[in-house]
């Protein structure tokens, strides 16, 4: 018989967890669809980019064309 594998609880503290995040940036999507007699209404659609600017931003000697 064979062990179910066992989820390692690891505790992040937040701060840490935003550092990570926008170190690399995350994306986050969604859609919403209101509707009434199954006919859709309304229908929205939302992404956002969540990062900090110095991880979009190229580097302040970086040439011209590597924009």
């Amino acid at each position: 018989m064979m062990n179910a594998p066992t989820r390692l609880d690891r505790r992040i503290a937040l701060v840490d967890l935003l550092d990570r995040v926008l170190g690399g940036g995350v994306v986050v999507s969604g859609e919403i669809t209101l509707s009434i007699a199954d006919v859709d209404m309304v229908h929205i659609s939302l992404r956002t980019l969540i990062s900090s600017v110095s991880a979009l931003m190229p580097p302040p000697d970086a040439p011209e064309s590597a924009l």
